[in-house]
């Protein structure tokens, strides 16, 4: 049967209805204690940090996000708790329905799946924004007031450049998890699966990345006889680790917030010629080195996200 009107109408309805409820949720109110303290907390450690190693540096206000201890920066903080905020937000969304017995309900108002889905990501995606611009505002609000630095603009463009990057990260992991909510009809399945994967790719796979690319490209033992890595063994590990989006999300953040980061992973002859070492580099070639990752995690997202959708197309919604 053909259908009538525009496959979106009804978005709105639900985007408002959606985003309330997350507002409003308990999730909410944990997600904005947990930034509050996260923001603080990288703050306190990293104003500390930059008082004892930083003279001058014109760009002092990015190192508010990644000094201090590794396991304590800003970056690092975000590349392990973001994927577990999305999927909180995301596994029930589908199978939620299910298990209330109203999707068959809210379809058959005049609202279509696609307005559906698309409603319940948008609205996850925008609570994930909230929380993330309060986290910036947090961090550079303090940054000011504790270093009594005013900002440059080139800073600003980065800050708010690394800001949508990780809303892109956390939006390819937000859909990952209503991928999983529409595939698995238990809610407790969905976040096992999704919690499985955060840790296979997070942890485990960036160590699995080094052994496939040894039984790919074995090292060349004339270089390790020069003191050298293999460049084709070493480019097969950074093509693997790239699988994993923490490995593009933490590429991409430290070329923005590192403007010294001349290339990402081996560092060749060709790259530096003509270089004055330690000199940061200008916006426009570190974004030109952060844009492959930025439109990878972006193509995760559209990847996913029209994985779910067929998926929720083809499948049979019984009142």
């Amino acid at each position: 049967m053909r259908r009538e009107g525009s496959p979106w109408a009804g978005l709105r309805t639900v985007y408002v209805k959606e985003l309330t409820d997350h507002i409003s949720s308990v999730r909410m109110l944990l997600l904005a204690g947990l930034i509050f303290i996260i923001g603080c907390t990288v703050v306190y450690f990293a104003i500390d940090n930059i008082r004892q190693t930083t003279a001058e540096d014109p760009f002092v206000l990015l190192k508010l996000f990644t000094s201090g201890p590794s396991v304590l920066s800003l970056v690092f903080i975000l590349g392990i708790l973001l994927p577990l905020m999305a999927i909180a937000l995301g596994f029930d969304a589908i199978n939620g329905e299910h298990n209330r017995r109203t999707l068959s309900r809210i379809l058959s108002q005049p609202i279509y799946r696609d307005a559906l889905l698309a409603g319940k990501f948008l609205a996850g995606l925008t609570t994930l924004g909230i929380n993330l611009l309060c986290l910036w505002l947090i961090v550079v609000g303090l940054g000011i007031r504790l270093l009594g630095v005013p900002p440059s603009g080139e800073e600003i463009v980065r800050c708010l450049a690394f800001l949508m990057i990780t809303l892109a990260y956390a939006g390819a992991w937000l859909a990952f998890a209503m991928l999983l909510s529409i595939v698995c009809r238990s809610a407790a399945t969905a976040v096992l699966v999704g919690l499985a994967a955060w840790l296979f790719l997070t942890l485990l796979w960036p160590f699995l990345a080094e052994g496939f690319a040894n039984l790919i490209a074995p090292a060349d033992p004339r270089y390790a006889l020069l003191g050298l890595a293999d460049p084709d063994n070493i480019w097969w590990v950074q093509i693997l680790r790239r699988i994993s989006p923490n490995q593009l999300f933490s590429e991409a953040a430290t070329t923005l917030l590192a403007p010294t980061t001349r290339a990402l992973g081996a560092v060749y002859i060709d790259q530096l010629r003509g270089a004055v070492l330690g000199a940061p580099l200008p916006l426009s070639e570190s974004l030109a080195i952060a844009w492959p990752q930025a439109v990878s995690l972006i193509a995760g997202v559209i990847v996913l996200f029209v994985a779910g959708y067929v998926a929720f197309q083809r499948q049979e919604v019984r009142a």
